[in-house]
Parts: structure tokens; sequence; C-alpha cells
């Protein structure tokens, strides 16, 4: 039975456990056992160690799969307009996927009304945000090590880039560092699969000691932040995707979302784009008429770095968390949570879990307390599998325009019945 428990399923125990054993703590009152060797002893200690872990992958994480994900870009050079449409399309919807989440959470609000003094006993250290100009001039470093060093993660995406393109553009010179890259993106997938099997003890520790101290008062802005992630992720399905399906290709949204419906349905139980990626090319492929040459070339580039889903759940937590501890935002604040998580998605790999460390350097690049993640770290797991379905309907869409664009589609498949056969 333990073996076939998945990931999902120890996470949503230990946030039900969690959230019953913080419920029934907060009822129980203070004692020296309930709050020095509970709260402040095992919660703390597996919720801290959880927290640093999730840290501690951050800045590795982004250079090698920035620099990875960049240096796999040479078929660009032989697809020519094909690689700058498809880059165009995810980097710009997942700006409008950002910007659409911010707008719903400052109008929601989800993050006021919240006493966080009852779960903070110190000051959180919150640096001063940057203004704009300096953050965009400072996105150069003098020195990458330096950067890395102290986390400076636009700093370090750009490095990342540059070293990214400069092994795509030498080629068969640098088969061999090119295989190193590989070989450690490989390993920091398997670090971050070490690290999310801490999830659910970690979990069941945050959650309860975050409503050990404020019981049933963080039920409504949790719920509030679930509805602007969730309404945020509708909203960029029905409006931002369907409009650019009709927009460039006149082709219904409807059967388009018949028919990819059951891909969605593995992303969602998967929760990786990675895992759903053989799913998406054979619907992309047999069932929406898309030739294989485009297909074999967008659907993994967007599992690499397409991750609207993803900067729709960083867009709604900052705004939360800075409304959570009273830190408001500046408009070139705002500017740079849309940039820093723009650019992060070239990073971001389709596995479960790992939009957490993605958030944490989005509150760093704009001077949050991480500690804000520790609220809903524990209800994330239930978006991480709602936004990853959103991830790879990107995918889909994006590689429909581009092989309609091409002359490489077929339209008859595409409106053609839904053959009744599970793809998955």
């Amino acid at each position: 039975m333990n073996k076939k428990m998945g990931l999902t399923t120890k996470i949503f125990i230990g946030l039900i456990v969690g959230l019953i054993v913080g419920l029934i703590l907060n009822k129980m009152g203070p004692s020296t056992f309930r709050d020095k060797f509970l709260v402040d002893g095992v919660f703390t200690l597996v919720g801290t160690v959880f927290l640093n872990a999730i840290k501690m992958m951050v800045v590795p994480l982004v250079f090698v799969s920035i620099a990875n994900g960049a240096a796999s870009m040479s078929d660009i050079r032989k697809l020519g307009r094909v690689g700058t449409k498809t880059l165009a399309f995810y980097l710009v919807t997942t700006a409008v996927a950002i910007t659409i989440a911010i707008v719903l959470s400052i109008v929601v609000q989800p993050g006021m009304g919240l006493d966080m003094s009852a779960l903070v006993k110190t000051e959180p250290t919150i640096a001063e945000a940057k203004p704009l100009v300096k953050v965009i001039s400072d996105m150069v470093p003098t020195n990458p090590v330096a950067a890395m060093a102290a986390g400076e993660m636009l700093q370090i995406i750009v490095f990342a880039l540059l070293v990214g393109v400069g092994l795509a553009s030498l080629g068969d010179k640098v088969k061999g560092v090119v295989a190193i890259f590989d070989q450690l993106n490989e390993l920091m997938m398997k670090m971050i699969g070490f690290v999310m099997l801490l999830a659910p003890y970690g979990v069941l520790c945050l959650i309860a000691k975050t409503f050990t101290g404020l019981g049933f008062s963080a039920m409504v802005p949790l719920a509030k932040y679930m509805f602007c992630v969730l309404f945020a992720l509708a909203l960029h399905a029905i409006i931002t995707y369907s409009g650019m399906l009709v927009a460039f290709t006149r082709l219904s949204p409807v059967k388009f979302f018949k028919k990819f419906a059951p891909v969605m349905g593995v992303a969602f139980s998967t929760a990786s784009s990675n895992a759903t990626l053989p799913v998406t090319l054979e619907a992309t492929e047999e069932k929406l008429g898309v030739s294989k040459s485009i297909a074999s070339f967008t659907i993994p580039l967007g599992a690499t770095i397409n991750m609207d889903g993803t900067a729709i759940m960083q867009g709604a937590a900052t705004i939360f968390i800075s409304q959570l501890y009273g830190v408001p935002l500046s408009l070139s604040a705002i500017l740079t949570v849309i940039l820093t998580a723009t650019l992060a998605s070239v990073g971001t790999a389709g596995v479960p879990g790992v939009g957490l460390i993605m958030l944490s350097m989005v509150l760093q690049a704009v001077g949050l307390p991480i500690e804000g993640i520790a609220l809903i770290i524990g209800i994330d797991r239930i978006l991480d599998m709602s936004r990853t379905a959103i991830n790879i309907t990107g995918d889909a869409i994006c590689t429909i325009i581009v092989a309609k664009s091409e002359g490489e589609f077929d339209e008859k498949v595409y409106n053609s019945e839904v053959v009744e056969k599970s793809i998955a």
C-alpha cells in the first residue's frame, strides 16, 4: 500500500493531519508541551529544514536549468521562424499570465486582515526594493560568482542565458561541456526529488505550526488566495489561450478543449509537464493535426520554458505574502516581479513542486520574506496540479498556432470527431 501511495497523496495527508493537529492545539491553549516541545521544537525543526532545503536548490537549479535549456536551443537556428514564434508566444503569455494574477490579487486582497503577530515571533528581514532602473542595470553581473553567492537571481538568469547561448553557438566544439550540463540538469532533478520526499512532513509541520498560532482565522485568507490562483488560471485558459487560438487560426476553442481534456487530466494527476510530455505529443499530432516536425520541437521546449500556471501562482503568492506582512509593493517592484517570473519560467523544470523553489527567488527579488511560503506550502499541491494542466494547454495552443502559420497543420484532423480512446 505504501509503495502505491504517491507524493500527492502523502502531501494531502500531511496537509489534513497538520490542519487538524494545528486546530486542536490552538483550542488547547498555551502549554509548555505545545509551545516549547511541539511548536518551537518539532514543528519548527522539520519545517525549517524543509524550507532550507528548498532555498538550497534555488541558485544551482536556476543556473543549470537555464544554461542547459538555452544550450539545447541550437534547433532554433535550423527552424528559424518557428523558434522565434515559439519563444515569443511562451514569453508573452507568461508575462500576461502573471499580470492577470497580480491584478486579480490586488483587487481581491487575499492577505489582508490576517494577524501574523501570533505566528511570527520576530520581525522578518525585508530588504529594501530597488528602483526599476537599478534592477535593469544590475541585471548584468560584474562578478557572476559573487552574484551566485549573494543569490542575485536576475544576474544569475542573465549569466546562465549567456552561457547557454554561447554553448549553443559553438555547437560540436563544446559537445562535452553541453553533455556535462545535461548531466548536471539530471542531477538537479534528482536532488529536487530528494527534497520533495521531505514535503509531506514539512507540510504537516508548517501547517500545524501555522494553525496552532492562527486557528480558523487563517482559513479565509487561504481560501481567497486559492480562489485568486484558480480563477486566474481559468481566465488565462478561457480568455488568453482561446482568444489567441481564434485570433491567429480561426479554429474552435471548444473542439480543442474537447480533444485536449484527457491530456489535461493526465497533467492534473501527475502535476508534471515532463511526465505528461508523451501524451501531449500524441494528442497534438494525432488528434489536433500538427505535423511531427513542429510538435517535436515546440512541445518539449514548452515543457521546459512555458510555465504560465506557475507564473500565475508566483504573482498571486507574491501579492498575498506582501499583504500578509504589510509590505506594500511599488509599481517598480510589481514590474520586477513580472520580469523575474517571466525570465524564471525559462528555468522552471516541469516536475512537481519546483514552482515553490522559483517563488522563493521571486520573493527575494523584491525583498519579501521567504517565511511567507510556510503559509501557502500546505495547499500548494492542489494548485500545482491545476497549474500544470494550464502549462501543457499553453504548449498545445502555441504548437497549433505555429504549425498553422507554417503550413504544417491538418485542419481536417483538428475538426474531426473525438475518437473514443483513452490517450493516457
